[in-house]
């Protein structure tokens, strides 16, 4: 009777100990999961400012969009016009507007440096490549939306129209030289999507945008180069990182 008495206390004994034990070790996770499920919310206050601005670098991956014409065979020696995408460089800065707790008007005038290319393919001669190294000066107005902060992160969304305007126009190229000839303005519509990331000091945002031109930048010359073309225009797709 004693011996089964004190076995009966020393097993209660040992199921109150590991009955303890998963309790303490199931208080233990459950704190370690609050420490490690709580996030500081950087810049709190930062939409109720309504202006932001800061600093963009880019690296546009820019092309022309080529359209021959109908007598593209019977016009151009050359049976093969195409524009490879070159990579660029963007730098600028940003004017943030807020509008509602969704919608801000945004603007990111920047200066970028091109080189698009077009390239001639004939049959029975060298490849012959038409070079426009450029600096643009670019204006867009874009309306964003932003989804809901989600403590230090949240994603958007833009759209709008872009203007640009070349500053380091040749007056002689083109023309009546045996050179391909292109305008010097251009206009287009972009739309993007992007990821905001809020730190203790600044907010950086990676962002994805897409650019159409819609100005034909052929300019008309009295050389027969780009004869069997109809219309150029810009089609860029650059990666933005935006500091704010």
């Amino acid at each position: 009777m004693h011996i089964t008495y004190l076995r009966d206390l020393f097993n209660l004994h040992r199921a109150k100990v590991i009955l303890g034990m998963l309790v303490l070790l199931i208080a233990a996770q459950d704190c370690m999961a609050q420490g490690i499920g709580y996030r500081r919310k950087h810049l709190e206050y930062y939409d109720d400012k309504p202006i932001h601005y800061g600093i963009l670098f880019a690296v546009p991956f820019t092309r022309f969009n080529i359209r021959h014409n109908d007598d593209f065979l019977q016009k151009d020696s050359a049976f093969v016009i195409q524009s490879p995408t070159q990579a660029s460089f963007r730098m600028g800065f940003t004017v943030n507007a807020f509008l509602t707790d969704h919608f801000d008007l945004r603007t990111t005038p920047s200066v970028s440096l091109y080189e698009r290319q077009v390239k001639f393919s004939y049959p029975n001669a060298a490849d012959r490549v038409e070079k426009r190294e450029s600096t643009w000066i670019e204006v867009p107005l874009l309306l964003k939306y932003k989804s809901l902060r989600r403590v230090n992160s949240r994603m958007y969304m833009l759209a709008g129209v872009t203007f640009g305007v070349e500053t380091n126009v040749k007056r002689n190229r083109g023309g009546g030289s045996a050179k391909l000839d292109t305008k010097s303005t251009d206009f287009s519509i972009d739309y993007g999507v992007g990821y905001e990331q809020f730190f203790e000091f600044f907010k950086f945002a990676p962002e994805l945008r897409f650019s159409h031109g819609l100005t034909n930048m052929l300019q008309p010359s009295k050389n027969s180069v780009g004869s069997g073309i109809s219309k150029m225009s810009t089609h860029t797709v650059t990666l933005y990182l935006n500091f704010e």
